[in-house]
């Protein structure tokens, strides 16, 4: 062989192998030097032979670049073959792809939706600049501590104290005055809703009050005008200012320019639009709703004055008695949140010394700084453990979708035992096998994913929908991003990987030998199917588990919906009205109210109509204290019970029954004697053997006031469906000492309520025309809100269940019709031998129960676990309900009966002659 034979030789060598070691590189320069002095024999001079080698071969690098090029040219061709014969495998199956893509699709596409609402719900931060640097002031004090009146969020603390996120106004100030670790300390509160009136158009917007350093803090710049600034607030009414929200702009404005600088009325207060927020910007106080308009402290006691604490004043911003502002800081580069809020710590006691009269050994509020990168977060206060409840339930139907995929794939890859052993014996690797079922298990997880991802975007708000009011529009609308995308792609990638492993596995693992053979095929088929007998089992206790789960919530919603409430529902139209105290101070909304009352009795149609302060079953109550006559005030420690502020014609509208004594009447005025009706629970909790009627009692934190039974009302669910009939009193609302700026209105009628809406709304314009009215429903849409949470489980889970028989019943089927085809000629023999179809259907029918009863006890057995994590969830039933579980139990074995049932009767219908020539 002549050198230049030997070297292009040695050159495919190294290009088949792709890589070139140091022996392979010097191995190269021998050659070289051979070839130059080959050259040289031939006459050319040693220095041009050389050159024309080295040009001729090319450098070591070359040759590495080369190789590798060769390799990666030669891989993609590879993975495009192996690709390309996956879609024409799977193409030629078009039920088991349509199948195995379909059971993915829904499993993938129910995580997508959840994560998409948890991701929103719970991980959404603030749309500003750097939030992860934001720090939410806390506080926290033993129970009974020196902070009496709060107006926000509070709860128990694991100490047997208590927290929140509010602080008095002069608190504030003065920790912020005392900051030398953040770099800035802010503070704001949303404030509900007020009477914005724009071109002499009412209606209601949302409001935030912030400090003056609000938007510097936060580094947000309007997309418009300017934020409040220092200067917006400093004295009281210094300024009448308004920062309006993107939508609002959009919607009041239709997006003009020409809005900066208008002036606008909010709560009857004129005020000017400085600025348009950018598109996004929720504010601090979460990252889930944006508020409509934004304005400054200073305009407080003149937009929307309060009467709080012992001093009636209509400012909040010098009363130290009322907790309600929220504070938050932005971290300093270089120091520690222990350090910044041990300092905090040291200017909050001092400003609580300065502000609050304090007993020589009380125990003043310590400050904690927390995450404040998604503001308060109040989401995930309620919706935390619900939506992670969701995610774990939405995970095991994709472990469901899963478990049926690779089930699919072994069952498949048993059919391909013949055309695995031909190319092994034609001399194909293992792991070239192996390669190539990961691409088909792949292709068909991406296809799933692909399939999952456009479900969800398609019902992608159902969950908002399902957190909405049904008289309001949804809550927040879900929106695809790049998380959720990875998600998606991430489990699917990692779906096609594990449970692909094991089939791509087993179908390498064959005997070349036996596979060839015509009777390879009946000597393993028993051992060989053990496998998706296993996995069947596996979806079986699954499937127990959500429809188990799926059968207590909807138990839990039947059992509320079932629950006597104690009041008329049907025919009760309500909607809300919330005069402003700038317009109407103090009791001078009583007039209103009143007026409003007789024009709405007056429309024809109207049977009845009353006044509540706090509708019925809407999440709210108002507590008060509750000192019974003969009884002593306490300092600290004294009991409460519900109230509620109600018009004359309150009992006969929502048919409560009087039991005892009488009802409100004209003798009841503003300057009467002060009166009540108490519930028959608070009857027999503080007057046990006691006639109440005529007996007084004793209620208000700084301004106690003494109050005559006069009546005993039957009881009726007030707070919440959950909630058992709590003691409760309930007043004339014309005797409400500081007026009534919230109220809710309930028509009786004999028609369709919705009809009579323009009536109504033209009899409110009638007495103001600019009193918006707020949120038409009826009060059985009420209640249907009040079971929310209730709801969104039972239809959520209800689908997670339905979804988990469709797929256990494909996954029993697919096993069942596999292990029938792969027993041809075994049924054959036996039908030959005197077998009656009969006992061949009892012998597949009786394969596929044991596999049932086997996964309906360990899914029992699950449930049970699951029971106790979900117990606090449910309502009238224990965790362990016997009826959910043996119905549960006998769907799910119906289900698989008949998932195995065409099979068996295939079985049972075989040929025998046919079955003996099958192979």
């Amino acid at each position: 062989m002549s050198m230049r034979s030997r070297i292009s030789t040695w050159w495919r060598a190294v290009t088949r192998r792709g890589e070139l070691d140091q022996q392979v590189s010097e191995e190269l320069e021998f050659h070289i030097e051979s070839y130059a002095e080959d050259l040289t024999r031939t006459g050319v001079p040693q220095q041009e032979a050389m050159r024309r080698a080295r040009a001729e071969l090319g450098s070591v690098a070359a040759v590495r670049e080369r190789s590798r090029q060769a390799w990666g040219t030669r891989t993609f061709d590879e993975f495009r073959g192996d690709l390309r014969y996956a879609v024409r495998m799977l193409g030629k199956s078009p039920g088991f792809t349509a199948i195995a893509v379909g059971s993915l699709a829904l499993g993938i596409g129910a995580n997508t939706v959840i994560f998409t609402a948890a991701q929103h719900m719970l991980l959404d931060r603030l749309n500003v600049p750097h939030p992860e640097q934001l720090r939410m002031f806390w506080w926290t004090e033993p129970k009974n501590g020196i902070v009496d009146e709060m107006w926000g969020y509070w709860d128990d603390s694991q100490g047997g104290g208590e927290t929140s996120t509010s602080f008095s106004y002069p608190v504030y100030e003065q920790m912020r005055r005392g900051n030398r670790s953040l770099a800035d300390v802010f503070a704001f509160k949303p404030v509900g809703r007020m009477t914005v009136t724009v071109n002499g158009e009412a209606e209601a917007a949302g409001s935030e009050m912030v400090s003056g350093n609000y938007y510097s803090a936060l580094g947000v710049q309007p997309q418009l005008g300017r934020g409040i600034q220092e200067s917006d607030d400093g004295a009281v009414g210094s300024g009448p200012v308004v920062v309006i929200g993107d939508k609002f702009w959009t919607n009041r404005f239709g997006r003009s320019r020409d809005v900066i600088g208008k002036t606008i009325l909010v709560n009857a207060t004129p005020m000017t639009v400085v600025g348009v927020n950018p598109p996004g910007f929720t504010g601090a106080y979460s990252a889930q709703g944006a508020p409509d308009i934004i304005l400054p402290f200073s305009m407080q006691p003149i937009v929307a004055p309060e009467d709080f604490g012992p001093s009636p004043s209509p400012s909040l911003l010098t009363n130290n008695v009322l907790w309600w502002v929220l504070v938050m800081g932005r971290a300093k580069p270089g120091v520690p949140d222990a350090k910044a809020e041990a300092s905090l710590n040291v200017a909050m006691t001092a400003a609580v010394r300065a502000t609050m009269p304090v007993k020589k050994d009380s125990e003043l509020p310590r400050l904690l700084l927390r995450d404040g990168s998604r503001g308060q977060n109040p989401s995930a206060d309620g919706l935390e453990k619900p939506i992670y409840v969701l995610m774990s339930l939405a995970g095991l139907v994709l472990l469901l979708a899963c478990a049926n995929l690779a089930n699919l794939l072994l069952a498949r890859a048993g059919a391909r035992q013949r055309e695995m052993s031909v190319r092994l014996a034609m001399g194909a690797g293992r792991g070239r096998l192996v390669r190539q079922m990961m691409t088909e298990s792949l292709l068909l997880s991406t296809m799933g994913g692909v399939a999952g991802l456009l479900l969800a975007y398609l019902v992608r708000n159902i969950f908002p929908r399902l957190l909405s009011d049904s008289w309001a529009p949804p809550a927040f609308s879900a929106k695809f991003s790049w998380p959720i995308f990875a998600f998606a792609a991430g489990i699917s990638i990692l779906t096609g990987i594990v449970f692909g492993l094991a089939p791509a596995w087993q179908a390498t693992r064959v005997e070349v030998s036996l596979s060839l053979k015509d009777s390879g095929q009946t000597v393993t088929h028993r051992r060989r199917g053990l496998g998706g007998k296993a996995i069947v089992v596996f979806q079986v206790a699954l499937s127990m588990l959500l429809v188990v789960g799926a059968g207590l919530f909807v138990q839990t919603l039947i059992k509320l919906g079932r629950a006597p409430l104690g009041f008329r529902s049907h025919n009760l139209l309500l909607f809300s009205v919330e005069p402003s105290e700038a317009r109407y101070p103090g009791t001078a909304s009583t007039p209103l109210l009143e007026q409003l009352e007789d024009k709405l009795a007056a429309v024809p149609g109207v049977q009845a109509v009353t006044l509540t302060r706090v509708p019925l079953l809407a999440g709210n109550a108002e507590n008060h204290t509750f000192i019974p006559e003969g009884q002593q005030r306490k300092t600290e420690g004294n009991p409460s019970v519900l109230a509620n502020e109600v018009g004359s014609h309150f009992f006969s509208v929502f048919g409560i029954p009087i039991l005892a004594g009488r009802g409100f009447d004209t003798s009841d005025t503003q300057t009467s004697r002060q009166v009540a009706l108490v519930n028959e629970s608070l009857a027999k909790k503080y007057f046990a053997g006691v006639d109440p009627v005529g007996r007084t009692f004793e209620t208000g934190w700084n301004h106690p006031e003494r109050i005559e039974i006069v009546g005993v009302c039957g009881d009726a669910k007030y707070y919440r469906m959950r909630k058992d009939v709590e003691p409760t009193y309930y007043s004339p609302y014309w005797q409400a000492d500081h007026g009534i700026h919230e109220a809710t209105f309930a028509i009786a009628t004999h028609v369709e309520g919705q009809g009579l809406l323009p009536s109504l709304r033209d009899a409110v314009a009638s007495v103001d025309r600019n009193l918006p009215v707020l949120d038409v429903r009826t009060q059985d849409e009420q209640i249907e809100a009040n079971l929310q949470a209730e709801r969104i489980f039972a239809n959520l889970t209800g689908g997670f269940g339905l979804v988990a028989l469709l797929l256990a019943s494909i996954g029993i089927y697919g096993i069942m019709a596999y292990s029938v085809s792969r027993r041809i000629n075994e049924i054959g023999i036996r039908m030959a031998l005197g077998a009656q179809p009969r006992r061949v259907l009892r012998m597949v029918l009786g394969e596929a129960s044991w596999m049932v009863a086997v996964g309906v006890l360990a899914g029992v057995g699950a449930a049970l676990a699951l029971g106790r994590v979900i117990a606090s969830m449910l309502y009238g039933l224990k965790s362990w309900d016997p009826a959910t579980f043996a119905q549960s139990s006998a769907l799910l074995i119906l289900v698989a009966l008949g998932a195995s049932w065409i099979p068996a009767r295939r079985a049972a219908g075989v040929d025998p002659m046919r079955a003996l020539r099958h192979e």
